[in-house]
């Protein structure tokens, strides 16, 4: 009895134990910004185009103190003042939302100044993913191009050889096989659309 009760003990490893602090930082919380529209629409192609969740995207982007700072020391009051914005509302990380209250704090910039140029980071990011979804779109036709030239061998296996030949089977299952990929590649091309928006 006594050696079936060790079998099922678990060992103790010894290991760092996260702090309530750090587990309060993950908790998710809500914060209101006013940003122009070029920057809800940059946030928004990023996390559809690359599937990243907003909130990944700006734990990304305001986490990086360095960033924040050198944004912060560059922001000119005025000119920010003057941008048509529109209030929006994300999820944050409580850490984010306190790095950037503190950061905004310690370099007297407007909280709402300091996310909109952070989000201004994306945009290299969507100009090349742009770029490559125009060259996947290249690429794309040419593969419309041998389906359709494989379809037609296929159609003319299928007169010469007859369906139980097993040659045609197995181009059959080629044919197949490029039909399901080539249909996932246009679903992703597809949501990739919204890129050409920007």
């Amino acid at each position: 009895m006594k050696k079936h009760k060790k079998d099922n003990e678990i060992k103790t490893i010894f290991l760092p134990q996260p702090s309530s602090s750090d587990l309060r930082g993950k908790q998710s919380v809500r914060a209101t910004f006013k940003l122009t529209e070029k920057s809800i629409h940059a946030i928004n192609i990023v996390s559809v185009h690359l599937g990243i969740k907003q909130k990944s995207l700006f734990d990304h982007l305001i986490e990086d103190t360095q960033c924040l700072k050198l944004i912060a020391g560059e922001i000119k009051d005025e000119a920010f003042c003057k941008l048509s914005r529109i209030q929006k509302t994300y999820v944050l990380s409580r850490r984010t939302l306190s790095s950037l209250d503190q950061t905004a704090k310690k370099y007297n910039a407007p909280r709402d100044a300091l996310v909109e140029y952070s989000i201004q980071r994306l945009i290299p990011v969507i100009a090349g993913e742009k770029e490559k979804h125009r060259k996947r779109k290249l690429i794309f036709n040419e593969m419309t191009k041998h389906l359709e030239h494989g379809e037609k061998i296929l159609q003319k296996s299928e007169k010469l050889l007859g369906k139980d030949d097993p040659v045609y089977c197995k181009f059959e299952s080629v044919i197949a096989a490029c039909e399901n990929a080539y249909n996932n590649i246009e679903s992703f091309i597809e949501k990739g659309e919204i890129i050409e928006e920007f």
